[in-house]
């Protein structure tokens, strides 16, 4: 793999970055023991088996440098330097939290995993590092995965944390000898001097992409609000701390609800999210907002049974959350309503797609723009809600099996709350991840999605 410049959208987010918020993704894999090990796995079995494999992917051996061209670029180099073992450690739990069994495990993970996602990771290396974290001998163990966003999108991020596991690492060392694990496809070599129908194309494709970008430009001043507080209770200035919790939703019971109320699985989770942010605000005796909060929901523009390639693909719906309806039916019926309108408009339209707008801008203007572009997140949105996708196979690491993957995403600037969402094992996975110190209680909005799953099936039930 050789040199290769950084797209617009991955650079805006190397550049977005600050000590106080840092832009990686994160995941905690959480395992549970070897059932066929006697004494279970040692940690230092998985660092080894974590540094042989994630020293197999050539993305994780790249770095960024700054070019001198184009002005105020960057790009992926190949670490010369580059050393496997600088990026994983093992962190164990405290003596009481590894002897309270899964539930002072699991504790434990998301009390560390919270302090980890603090650090930003170091720029003059590449950008990943990996953690395992150690509980009781013969227990559960926990993996935490962290990629700054440059490097991967969340459908990226998943190709590359897959190459770990048991199922797909041995797939990746039987690629034939002398083929590039980077490029998925082989691309026939051709003249670099475009001809005169592709200086056409090219020109056309150029002028329907400033259509699209000031399109969405548009719509985003008008989607602006001149009030930047948005919902006090979800902004904060950064302390520059990370609390994680964790939730797990069944996923029968989900598409229980989708079926009696129509939409999609991802439009009752939206709702659930909702119902789960009013119990909260009305438990903390907050007044409800008089606008509802609004979500930023990132979309993949990546094509379905496409090779993954590299770089960030994404756009973005706004979708309202409706906090202010007393009714769990109706909040689900609204947020069904209001994806139903983002997605006829399509994701490369409207406010939210402002990574596509972010696509059209130069080099430069991501280098010293970037600051005030993250200070102006929450003129548009108050929260992130994303999904990630993961593969439906049951997964292992080392013989031990996968029980739960938790993703995590990062904050941005004067926000303080991120929900992450993944199915796995027949069970949605939900990861929060707050500013630390803006939302001490945040196992209590954890603890409002299975109460909301609850509510919302016993009503659809009576109906």
């Amino acid at each position: 793999m050789g040199t290769e410049l950084l797209a617009p959208l991955d650079l805006a987010f190397w550049h977005l970055e600050s000590e106080a918020h840092p832009m990686h993704l994160g995941a905690l894999a959480v395992f549970s023991p070897d059932p066929g090990a006697t004494g279970g796995v040692g940690t230092g079995t998985v660092l080894d088996l974590l540094a042989t494999r994630a020293a197999a992917i050539p993305r994780l051996r790249m770095r960024v440098r700054d070019v001198l061209l184009p002005v105020g670029g960057a790009a992926w180099f190949v670490d010369k330097d580059f050393d496997v073992r600088r990026h994983i450690e093992c962190v164990r739990l405290s003596g009481e939290e590894a002897r309270a069994g899964d539930a002072g495990f699991m504790a434990g993970a998301t009390r560390l995993a919270g302090e980890l996602m603090e650090r930003p990771l170091e720029r003059g290396r590449p950008p990943w590092r990996m953690y395992v974290i150690g509980g009781a001998d013969g227990g559960p163990f926990a993996v935490l995965v962290k990629l700054h966003h440059a490097l991967a999108d969340g459908m990226r991020a998943v190709a590359i944390g897959a190459g770990i596991f048991d199922e797909i690492a041995p797939l990746a060392r039987r690629a034939p000898a002398g083929a590039s694990p980077a490029r998925p496809c082989a691309v026939p070599p051709r003249s670099w001097m475009p001809g005169p129908r592709q200086v056409a194309g090219l020109a056309l494709g150029r002028i329907e992409d400033l259509g699209r970008a000031f399109g969405v430009g548009a719509s985003l001043v008008r989607a602006s609000r001149l009030d930047p507080r948005g919902t006090p209770a979800l902004t904060a200035r950064s302390s520059g701390t990370r609390r994680l919790s964790t939730a797990d939703l069944d996923l029968a019971t989900v598409q229980e609800i989708r079926r009696a109320a129509g939409g999609t699985v991802n439009d009752v989770l939206l709702a659930v999210v909702a119902g789960a942010l009013r119990r909260w605000l009305l438990e903390r005796g907050e007044t409800l907002p008089a606008d509802d909060p609004r979500a930023l929901v990132p979309v993949s523009r990546r094509r379905p049974g496409r090779p993954v390639t590299s770089g960030n693909k994404l756009s973005a719906y706004l979708l309202a959350l409706p906090v202010g309806e007393p009714d769990p039916r109706q909040r689900l019926l609204r947020v069904r309503t209001a994806m139903d309108g983002n997605k006829a408009a399509g994701p490369l339209r409207g406010a939210g797609a402002v990574a596509v707008l972010a696509d059209q801008l130069p080099s430069l203007a991501h280098r010293f723009g970037a600051p005030i572009a993250g200070g102006a997140a929450r003129m548009l949105f108050d929260l992130l809600v994303t999904s990630v996708p993961l593969p439906r196979s049951a997964l292992s690491l080392g013989g031990c099996p996968l029980r739960a993957v938790y993703p995590m995403a990062p904050l941005a600037r004067g926000q303080a709350l991120a929900v992450a969402l993944s199915v796995y094992g027949g069970r949605v996975h939900l990861g929060l991840v707050a500013d630390g110190k803006a939302l001490p209680d945040l196992d209590r909005l954890a603890a409002g999605t299975r109460d909301e799953v609850g509510e919302l099936r016993a009503l659809l039930a009576g109906t």
